[in-house]
Order: C-alpha cells, then sequence, then structure tokens
C-alpha cells in the first residue's frame, strides 16, 4: 500500500505541471520474480519513475515501452520472459526464472475512472477492496481493457465492464476473491476472443499501536514508517509521549489503560506492542486488548512476566481464553539474537510481518517450497 500511496502522490504532482503519464503493473508471473502480481509503476514522459516492477532490471525498457503507450494514448501488454537462459540481458540481470507480464495504461485525467482514481478510492477509506484489471493473455495484439473495477468492502462498485457478455460475472468473481481474502485470476471466453482478469485485495494499511513511549520505540516507529505502516504512540506519561520525540508521521496520545481503545478501532490490520516497562500499565492493558479481540498482542519482558499476569488473571477471576492466549507474543520478537533497542526493534516488526503472512521466519534456504504460492488460473 505504501507504493501505492507513493503513485497516487506523485500522479496529483505531476497534474499541476501538466504532464502526462501511464501506469505499469505487473498483472501475472508465470515462476519466480523479484516482484509479484500487483507491483505498480508510475511513468512520467519526463522520465520520472516511481514505484517499482523489478530489482530493476525491467524498469528501463518498460519506461521506453511507457512512453510508446503515452503517445499513442493505448494500453500494452508486455512479456519478459526470464526463463531465457541465453538471454543475459533479463535472465541473468534479475536473477529469476519466470514470465512477467507488464500491462500498461495511459492515465487519462478527464477520466473519472482512470487507474489512479480506482486506487485513490481503495486508499479513501481503512477498508479491504478489490481492483479488477483486464488483459488479453493469449494475444498481446489484442485491445487490453485494463483497470476497470473498484470493489469495496461495503459492497460499493465503480467501474463498467467493457466487454458486454461479462457483465455481471466479473463483479461476481471479484466479490469471491474478496471472501476468500486472496488474489485471483479468471479466463473468459467472450466473442472478442479470450480475456483474463487479475482480481486484486488491497488490504488497508497497517495498523501498528505502540503501547509506551520510550527510547526503545522510537527506532520501531521509524523502521515502520519506512516500510509505510501507520503508527501510534501511547502512553500515560505526558512528558514521554510527545509528537516531537517520533517520526512525523506518527500520531501520539496520552491516555490511561482504560482510556487507550477510545481512541483506536481495531481491525484485522491493527496490531499492538506493549512496550511501557510498567507491569500494571501493561497488564490493564493486556487485558483490555485481549477483550477486544486484538489479533497480534506483542510485550516486552521475559516469559516468567507474562506467566505472572496470567497467574494473577487467573486469581482474579478473569482468565484469558485459549483464542486470547494465541494473540499474545511475549517475549516479542523473532529469535534471531537481538540486543540492542534496533535489533529488537527490527526483531519486532520481522515478526508481525511473519504473523501477517502466516509464515515461520525460517531461513529462505531452508525452505523446500517456492517462496511464494503460484499463480492459480481459473477457466470460465
Amino acid at each position: 500500500m505504501k507504493e501505492i500511496r507513493e503513485i497516487i502522490r506523485s500522479y496529483d504532482e505531476l497534474q499541476n505541471e501538466g504532464k502526462r503519464s501511464a501506469l505499469a503493473t505487473v498483472v501475472h508471473v508465470e515462476g519466480s520474480s523479484y516482484r509479484r502480481p500487483g507491483a505498480r509503476m508510475l511513468v512520467v514522459e519526463d522520465g520520472r519513475l516511481t514505484g517499482a516492477i523489478s530489482g530493476g532490471c525491467l524498469e528501463g525498457d518498460a519506461m521506453r515501452k511507457a512512453f510508446h503507450v503515452i503517445n499513442e494514448q493505448r494500453p500494452a501488454l508486455v512479456t519478459y520472459d526470464t526463463m531465457d537462459e541465453d538471454d543475459a540481458t533479463l535472465g541473468i540481470g534479475l536473477g529469476c526464472n519466470g514470465i512477467i507480464q507488464v500491462l500498461i495504461e495511459p492515465i487519462l485525467p478527464d477520466d473519472p475512472l482512470n487507474p489512479i482514481s480506482l486506487l485513490k478510492k481503495a486508499t479513501e477509506h481503512r477498508q479491504t477492496s478489490v481492483i479488477a484489471t483486464l488483459f488479453n493473455l493469449s494475444d498481446r495484439r489484442q485491445a487490453q481493457p485494463g483497470t476497470q473495477l473498484f470493489l469495496g468492502e461495503n459492497g460499493e462498485v465503480l467501474g463498467e465492464c467493457p466487454i458486454e457478455s461479462l457483465e455481471g460475472r466479473w463483479q461476481e468473481d471479484a466479490r469471491s476473491a474478496f471472501h476468500s481474502n486472496e488474489n485471483k485470476w479468471v479466463s473468459y471466453s467472450t466473442p472478442q476472443g479470450e480475456v483474463t482478469a487479475f482480481y486484486e485485495i488491497l488490504p488497508p494499511v497497517l495498523s501498528l499501536v505502540l503501547i509506551g513511549a520510550g527510547n526503545d520505540v522510537m527506532p520501531v516507529v521509524d523502521m515502520a514508517d519506512i516500510l509505510g505502516w501507520e503508527t501510534k504512540v501511547v502512553d500515560g506519561r505526558a512528558t514521554h509521549a510527545r509528537p516531537e520525540r517520533f517520526a512525523s508521521a506518527c500520531q501520539v496520545l496520552v491516555a490511561k489503560p482504560e482510556q487507550v481503545l477510545k481512541h483506536i478501532a481495531i481491525d484485522d490490520y491493527t496490531v499492538f506492542a506493549l512496550m511501557t516497562h510498567n507491569y500494571n500499565y501493561d497488564k490493564a492493558m493486556l487485558h483490555e486488548l485481549c477483550q477486544q479481540g486484538a489479533r497480534y498482542i506483542a510485550m516486552l519482558g521475559p516469559k516468567k512476566k507474562l506467566n505472572r499476569i496470567l497467574e494473577e488473571f487467573e486469581e482474579e477471576d478473569r482468565p484469558l481464553s485459549a483464542t486470547q492466549l494465541e494473540s499474545i507474543f511475549s517475549p516479542a520478537g523473532l529469535d534471531i539474537g537481538a540486543e540492542t533497542s534496533e535489533e529488537i526493534a527490527l526483531s519486532i516488526l520481522a515478526e508481525i510481518m511473519a504473523f501477517l503472512k502466516e509464515r515461520r521466519g525460517i531461513f529462505l534456504r531452508d525452505k523446500l517450497l517456492p517462496i511464494h504460492e503460484r499463480e492459480k488460473l481459473v477457466i470460465n
């Protein structure tokens, strides 16, 4: 989502300059690649780039092809085959072994439903949404419909299908992708030929709430800011919870434990880290967060601290359920040998990533299966 926000910001800036642009989107990958479907890059006619579609090997060629798209005002599907061992320009440079399909679309400012407008809609509210992009995978010379549909969590739909025979069907498939919470590719047979739709899940930005405003929280905020996460810092001490101590994008609140959740809404993309170094504050917050159904709660301190808190909950006749206990990660972080504040911050953020992606945080060299799951194409 950070990349999308940067693309939107860059696009808004260039509108004041009257510059034309095109959006390059990875829409399908067969085999391995540095970037996965949904990676985007905004290309301005003066050569400026925002975002990336590879590790740096495809951008130059994609930029040149984007110039043609801008001039012709017609979308184009570009195929990059890095499986060819004799292709030293792409295959060896990219270090991958896959076929990457990149759709390049001209952005028409006067079109209220252009790709950037639909992406703006997806970032307008804190919600999960689906963006549908249509392309002709079997014949690149045919018309490439491009980014056409937005489906919001509340059921809002924007966009119209350019292929009459698919009207209604693609909204149904978009809802199916939304309910499964997984990207989906569907190939349709139409009078105009075979058309593939890429239904992309766009979740809201991860919201990291840090309970505590000590010095060790600062590197957590800084690293989370680099990742594009939304961060909030909460502490009961006004002397510590001061905005000037943290990254400019961070929201800082002064609140007692019982007041915190009056200011923060919890959803599936909201995670917490208890870093107050205050036993009673952490204990009060831990119980409150468990009662409110927080999915992930990290807490600094040794295992015996958590055990003591849980024993006290039992004695106070307010024990936590098995589901609530599953949401608690203490000691916080992955085991990477962290000691300094910066290393501990890295450990905690890595654990959050692993949790959200449902990964174990192992060495990739020991992984027997591909790093990323392969795309599944459904034939309709």
